[in-house]
């Protein structure tokens, strides 16, 4: 078979990787790729937001399935026009994606289905938004509608903090059109889980939970980034959660969306606050998140891509997805200055060899005669897989001391909170 990706990111080395040990696959294409992924695919730079050239490339290659993993081309119809090329396809199609492009389709799904949630409201004025934090109470949380790189929800102390919030998001245009819109909803506590989970609209299957560490510095402080580093499987996310999950959140979310008229079929990924007064949703995603999906798809037992294809034939209930008893941990190694300025162009020093329990997934770098530089900033993704967490942790570091690139940084703490949780 020959596959086509669409991203060059992290998560999408891991799915290739994972697409890969099946052993019917050929050739995988990867619109754009990077330098690591080059490894694993045939990297064609075209960017993943320009579907006409997506399009085109797909039309004039033999390509038997499509895997669009970023967020963007989803939300932009790339799965729909691939559909209209008769590509089969993983991911939702433009209708479905809205759960994730506009954070107001998604909490107005969950006031309207009952799906818990924090308590919001919608402002498409700068000072209708102002008037409301008058009164709010603080902390509070902002939200730009749409996508916004995964940095587009501002959690405000006090109201300069929400003016200067409002101010960035609604008039500066700080993330663009994506600010046109805001939320603005109640500060939820308690330990955030991620769940993946694999629906072709009706059956739905989750994944390994996993936990995020999105602030920059260590004892989580710092700027919010796009994850720097991730822990699988989330030690809060028991048993009787997952239960609960299930009946209140993941299944209601599916029928919802069937009630919409927009069934999702894909990764349906599930951003949770297990709050005192039970698990309620932060965030949907309609693609598979980064880091945690370099942490998840390294336990899947069942083949990646047979799942895949049951998703997208509506299928899904004749398969059984398995997963390993194993623990698996994600150390980021980011560019210097990162979320904010940071330079490009630092070669990168990588061991000739690592133990079989460890891989890089390829992030943030370029391929340039030979040789890797920095490109991104997040750069790479060092993954390992051990019989229990701490193992895991000491493995990923342990590779993590073995890679240099000039204002190399990273978080020194991942998965010290799981530790803790595990009494360990």
């Amino acid at each position: 078979m020959n596959l086509l990706v669409i991203g060059g990111g992290g998560r999408e080395h891991a799915i290739i990787k994972k697409l890969r040990e099946n052993p019917r696959v050929e050739t995988i294409w990867c619109l754009p790729g990077n330098g690591g992924i080059a490894a694993d695919a045939e990297c064609v730079p075209i960017g993943a937001k320009d579907i006409d050239a997506i399009c085109s490339f797909a039309g004039s290659h033999p390509i038997d399935f499509a895997v669009v993993a970023q967020d963007d081309p989803l939300a932009l119809g790339c799965v729909d026009r691939l559909h209209a090329l008769g590509i089969p396809c993983f991911g939702p199609e433009a209708k479905a994606a809205r759960i994730e492009a506009s954070k107001v389709f998604a909490k107005d799904l969950m006031k309207k289905y009952h799906i818990p949630t924090a308590k919001y409201r919608v402002f498409c004025k700068a000072e209708d938004a102002l008037a409301f934090l008058e009164t709010a109470s603080f902390p509070i949380v902002l939200k730009a509608d749409g996508l916004a790189l995964g940095k587009g929800v501002l959690i405000v102390q006090d109201w300069e903090e929400a003016c200067s919030a409002v101010s960035a998001l609604m008039e500066e245009k700080r993330f663009g059109e994506a600010g046109s819109r805001i939320v603005i909803e109640e500060f939820l506590t308690g330990p955030e889980v991620s769940v993946l989970a694999f629906t072709d609209g009706k059956t739905i299957c989750p994944m390994v939970s996993s936990m995020d560490h999105k602030r920059a510095g260590d004892g989580d402080t710092g700027l919010n980034t796009g994850g720097m580093g991730t822990v699988a499987p989330n030690p809060f996310y028991t048993a009787d959660v997952a239960s609960q999950c299930m009946e209140e959140i993941f299944l209601p979310t599916v029928q919802a969306m069937q009630e919409e008229g927009c069934p999702f079929k894909g990764c349906l990924y599930f951003g949770l606050m297990l709050t005192p007064q039970g698990p309620r949703v932060i965030e949907y995603n309609c693609r598979f998140g980064d880091p945690e999906t370099q942490v998840v798809l390294p336990l899947l037992k069942t083949d990646l891509l047979t799942v895949m294809q049951a998703v997208e034939e509506e299928r899904l209930h004749e398969i059984s997805v398995e997963w390993h008893s194993d623990a698996a941990a994600c150390v980021i190694l980011a560019s210097g200055g990162y979320p904010s300025a940071y330079e490009k162009g630092k070669e990168i020093f990588l061991p000739s060899s690592l133990p079989d329990n460890v891989t890089v997934f390829h992030a943030g770098d370029r391929l340039n005669d030979g040789k890797l530089f920095t490109s991104g900033g997040r750069v790479l993704g060092v993954t390992a897989c051990a019989k229990t967490l701490r193992e895991a942790l000491d493995d990923a570091y342990a590779a993590v001391g073995q890679i240099h690139f000039d204002q190399m940084m990273f978080r020194h703490d991942i998965g010290q909170r799981a530790l803790r949780a595990l009494g360990d």
